[in-house]
């Protein structure tokens, strides 16, 4: 009680003399332009936005460009879910979401009332390309071996996908079996809440392969618990033996991307923060060390820009699911 009473006194006294009282830690900024900032993952942990949000918010603490980010998922419905408790959170500069090619797929395929357009377009970050992936006892040895157990009868070997119809995961293996000769509505896709939820399907051989992000299945590809069939995108990734599609004779040349958006309704200052901390942090070494790591490739684009993107891959998705009769 001795102990209390001086401090308390203590308290008062600042509080007359019109001396700021100590804060907490947590509400202290220690020179951060966005204390308490929360990223939102729109999807399950494991998959391709929580990496990226966890990675994000480790390098920025680790740059010194802020302290104590939260990062919480709110799965659900392809993304969707998340974007509408974002489209929501109006005028909050403290929020941001990790997102990417696949939520702009659910909003469209989901006919979600809240779409990307709801959003403040923040930044986007990286691309990466998706991997063709089985268990390690799978038949499947080669692209070629499941190809050609796929042709025979495309309804049975479903194929798991870590994002809904619309999404980087969907789009992926629809333009593969199109290059491979198959229709794409007779493809027996099953969709999951991430590359997360996907992971345990495959290795529990509940799909017969399965396509996601080259970052998320990296340790279990390395470890020799998946095994690499083919990478969707133009070049083979350092590291990984694993043959492009387009060098196994399948034309398909596919890359997916993820960025950040904000809440709408932003002041210009609230928005130039979050694009000025997240350029801190693309130029950051600890940001640079985490894209060799995860095999991700360098994609900033900021701002406006960004936004620009985000109608374009919109007007994409519309077009390739056309394209692939879906």
């Amino acid at each position: 009680m001795r102990l209390r009473t001086p401090l308390a006194l203590l308290g008062a006294a600042l509080l007359v003399l019109g001396v700021p009282p100590l804060l907490s830690a947590g509400d202290t900024d220690d020179g951060s332009k966005i204390p308490r900032l929360r990223f939102m993952v729109p999807n399950t942990p494991g998959g391709g936005y929580d990496v990226t949000a966890r990675t994000a918010a480790k390098d920025a603490e680790d740059a010194g460009l802020s302290h104590g980010i939260e990062v919480f998922n709110m799965p659900g419905a392809g993304g969707t879910v998340g974007l509408a408790r974002i489209a929501e959170d109006k005028g909050n500069g403290k929020l941001a979401m990790s997102m990417g090619l696949g939520v702009v797929g659910a909003a469209r395929s989901n006919h979600s009332p809240k779409t990307l357009a709801d959003t403040t377009p923040i930044a986007r970050l990286t691309e990466e390309q998706d991997v063709v992936v089985v268990a390690k006892d799978s038949p499947y040895k080669t692209i070629d071996d499941l190809v050609t157990a796929w042709k025979k009868d495309p309804g049975k070997l479903p194929v798991g996908g870590g994002s809904a119809p619309g999404g980087p995961d969907h789009l992926a293996p629809m333009l593969m079996a199109r290059a491979a000769g198959i229709e794409p509505k007779d493809v027996n896709y099953i969709p999951f809440d991430g590359g997360g939820e996907l992971l345990a399907s495959i290795l529990g051989n509940k799909v017969a392969f399965g396509v996601s992000g080259v970052g998320e299945y990296l340790d279990q590809i390395k470890s020799g618990e998946l095994r690499l069939l083919a990478v969707t995108g133009p070049e083979r990734v350092p590291g990984l033996d694993g043959p492009t599609l387009m060098e196994s004779g399948y034309e398909v040349n596919f890359t997916n991307w993820r960025g950040i958006v904000a809440p709408p309704g932003l002041d210009e200052d609230e928005r130039g923060k979050l694009v000025d901390f997240f350029e801190q942090l693309h130029d950051s070494p600890e940001w640079k060390k985490s894209l060799k790591t995860n095999g991700w490739t360098d994609a900033f684009l900021a701002g406006d820009e960004f936004g620009d993107f985000l109608d374009a891959e919109d007007k994409r998705v519309v077009s390739v699911l056309k394209e692939l009769g879906l």
